[in-house]
């Protein structure tokens, strides 16, 4: 059987020469700073301009019951929701203007981690055959779980 050729290796098998790697790496890693660039520098503004607004407020504030459980404010919801649909990029250009302090920073990243990206990720893995809607209600549950627990041990360590 005739393999196709290596992306990785040159037209003969052989591996390219380091400037031909550096070049490709090069390229590739700005093709993906781009994309980064495309969904983080517009969220970025508009939640900045949204907090000269009293609308972030406003939607804050109905979110702030909830978000509060895990010792966030309810403008932190904002970037869940980027996080659960989009991605943990999104999520940071909506989470930088809130000017969070350390222990916010820290609830979002661990509850995040957990439980982002669940449109494509349910759907990869219902395409495996797996049960991904069952799967990311688990995540969400996990990651609530998680941030309940981070916020009171963080209550009780400071104070």
């Amino acid at each position: 059987m005739i393999r196709p050729p290596d992306p990785g290796r040159g037209e003969e098998g052989t591996v390219p020469d380091l400037r031909a790697r550096f070049r490709t790496g090069i390229e590739a890693g700005l093709r993906t700073s781009l994309q980064i660039l495309k969904i983080t520098v517009p969220l970025y503004v508009a939640v900045d301009l949204l907090k000269r607004t009293p609308a972030i407020g406003i939607l804050g504030g109905a979110f702030a019951p909830v978000m509060g459980l895990f010792g966030l404010p309810g403008e932190a919801a904002f970037a869940f929701i980027a996080a659960f649909l989009l991605n943990l990029y999104a999520a940071i250009a909506i989470l930088v203007p809130l000017r969070l302090d350390a222990f916010q920073v820290t609830q979002c990243g661990l509850m995040m981690g957990i439980a982002h990206n669940l449109v494509v990720e349910g759907g990869v893995l219902r395409s495996t055959g797996a049960r991904g809607g069952f799967l990311t209600f688990c995540r969400l549950c996990i990651s609530a779980a998680t941030g309940l627990a981070l916020h009171a041990a963080h209550r009780m360590v400071s104070g």
